[in-house]
């Protein structure tokens, strides 16, 4: 059963600032009609991978509408991440019955992130790969049934923030480049990078929040454009 697009958008709305636009789509269902630029993003892709990826960009356009810009293509670069048209970035992101975009205007966002997982524990068998040891430290001191579940928000969490940096470091990197910090009584974390990446020294720090709600882990994480012309951290 699809989770209800309505409450997936209202959710990841949830936790990110204001200003940016989010839509969501049942990532089971080809839009009736679909862009031919996209489109030729394809190739020779399954069905299933062909439905999610239309369902992302449907969200991605319904939320540039939202934005009162244009709808526009958003076609795959060779990186496979989504080709932002001129003045925008965003996320998208889908889980097998869950599918969402989120946009916002470039001169205001650096750097746009959210994650979509199912929420159910992490295979033991990643833990290590995915946590650093000061991340199963902290695993450790929770609840023993809630333990595979906080591994996977961690995954999530770095999903959603690897996402945040890449349109400003383009770097393709592991997930011990970066170290969370989670809060469980505010629904948010830190994510400090331990290795430099593009403008992200070591020790910089992104913050996100997260819901769990509906079967679903949400993360957002964004960089905004300060006036300076700096990065700001949200």
């Amino acid at each position: 059963m699809s989770a209800d697009p309505a409450l997936v958008a209202a959710l990841t709305q949830s936790v990110l600032p204001a200003g940016l636009a989010v839509a969501a789509r049942d990532p089971r269902e080809v839009p009736v009609t679909t862009d031919p630029v996209e489109t030729g993003c394809l190739g020779s892709a399954v069905p299933r991978r062909v439905a999610e990826f239309h369902a992302g960009r449907a969200a991605a356009r319904a939320a540039m509408v939202a934005l009162s810009v244009p709808p526009r293509p958003v076609p795959m670069g060779p990186d496979r991440a989504p080709v932002w048209p001129e003045g925008l970035t965003g996320s998208i992101s889908h889980t097998a019955t869950a599918c969402v975009a989120a946009i916002g205007l470039r001169r205001d966002w650096a750097g746009i992130g959210v994650d979509l997982e199912d929420a159910t524990p992490l295979d033991p068998l990643l833990v290590a790969e995915i946590c650093t040891t000061a991340e199963q430290h902290w695993l450790g001191t929770q609840p023993a049934s809630e333990r595979g579940l906080m591994a996977k928000l961690i995954f999530s969490a770095k999903e959603a923030t690897y996402k945040a940096q890449y349109p400003l470091s383009g770097q393709l990197f592991g997930f011990d480049v970066l170290e969370l910090t989670l809060d469980r009584t505010t629904c948010r974390f830190n994510a400090r990078f331990k290795t430099a990446q593009g403008p992200f020294a070591v020790g910089a720090v992104l913050g996100g929040a997260y819901v769990h709600a509906a079967g679903l882990l949400v993360t957002g994480v964004v960089v905004g454009q300060a006036a300076s012309g700096e990065l700001a951290v949200w």
